[in-house]
């Protein structure tokens, strides 16, 4: 994590050292408006360049744009979803707000755990709507993720050892749909199952801990294409977007646990983030950010499982 923070410092340090001295955010303006300014002074730097190198990605971050939640199927559900202490549309900002002030009034008032119901013996479940990993320009850029609360808190890399591969895994298997269903060949379907099964990778070992310490024990995680799910409950999540939050450089997500067969909401995590005095060219790097709840705030994975109770179950488990 810190490498690929550094990484993004001395790149802009080494490329644009003309651009970078006058990155520091000022006190006298918000990260929105430092950002603003920043990629204008950006856009006019890099349209004057006469000869770009092949592969040389330096501009891209001007090609992104801010995030819309509603773009896709899995987006639109996740905001459909009525839950039981929705955010107020009045977010509590009053005039003469500093980012901080603003961020914790966010924090005392409507951040936290919100546990409506437990379920006991849960085999499995699906991941609704599966993050994809964020790239070095999206992480500085103040508009481009719908969820940086949740791209740093959240599980974007391997889902699979954090709810299926013991030790850390629990749950016999885990769910979530295809970018693209499969309708040809041997393997059809919507979805992928990831399930435990002993012989799966009989040569490959996995590092974990157990009892605080770090230990090796087999990889038995194993996947399959399926074409309906077994799961009974699920997750998603959902980007909060209001007046006055990317502003001062501050966003916001829910984390939201559902029956799948009644739709009811059974627990609801909500938290916020805040960027914007790095000392790169936008003035953002959600991964070195503040967060609440925090600090130390509790991983995805370990929410959800207080909340769906994994059945007790072997490590060399096979797929059902």
């Amino acid at each position: 994590m810190m490498s690929r923070v550094y990484g993004v410092m001395v790149g802009v340090l080494t490329v644009l050292p003309g651009v970078l001295l006058t990155a520091f955010v000022s006190m006298a303006e918000t990260p929105g408006e430092h950002f603003e300014k920043q990629m204008k002074k950006f856009a006019e730097s890099c349209a004057k360049r006469k000869r770009v190198e092949a592969g040389d990605r330096t501009c891209d971050i001007l090609k992104l744009k801010p995030a819309d939640p509603l773009a896709t199927e899995a987006g639109r559900f996740a905001h459909s979803i009525k839950i039981p202490n929705p955010v107020p549309e009045d977010s509590g900002y009053k005039p003469g707000m500093t980012p901080q002030e603003y961020f914790d009034h966010l924090c005392k008032t409507e951040a936290g755990e919100f546990i409506y119901k437990t379920v006991e013996n849960v085999e499995g479940l699906y991941l609704m709507r599966p993050r994809k990993e964020a790239t070095d320009d999206e992480l500085s850029h103040l508009y481009a993720l719908e969820d940086p609360y949740g791209q740093v808190v959240g599980e974007s890399e391997l889902p699979q050892d954090s709810y299926v591969q013991p030790a850390m895994g629990k749950y016999e298997f885990l769910e979530m749909p295809l970018s693209s269903p499969l309708t040809t060949g041997a393997a059809t379907g919507k979805f992928k199952r990831y399930y435990r099964d002993a012989l799966a990778h009989t040569d490959r070992q996995y590092q974990t801990a157990i009892n605080g310490r770090s230990v090796f024990v087999p990889y038995v995680v194993a996947e399959a294409i399926v074409p309906a799910l077994k799961s009974r409950y699920g997750f998603t999540w959902r980007g909060i977007t209001r007046p006055h939050d990317r502003e001062f450089g501050i966003a916001g997500g829910e984390l939201v646990v559902l029956d799948l067969q009644t739709q009811e909401v059974l627990a609801v995590r909500r938290g916020f983030i805040r960027s914007g005095w790095m000392k790169n060219l936008t003035g953002i790097w959600w991964l070195t950010s503040r967060v609440c709840p925090g600090p130390g705030a509790k991983r995805e994975h370990l929410f959800i499982k207080e909340i769906l109770k994994p059945v007790n179950s072997s490590a060399s488990g096979k797929e059902k």
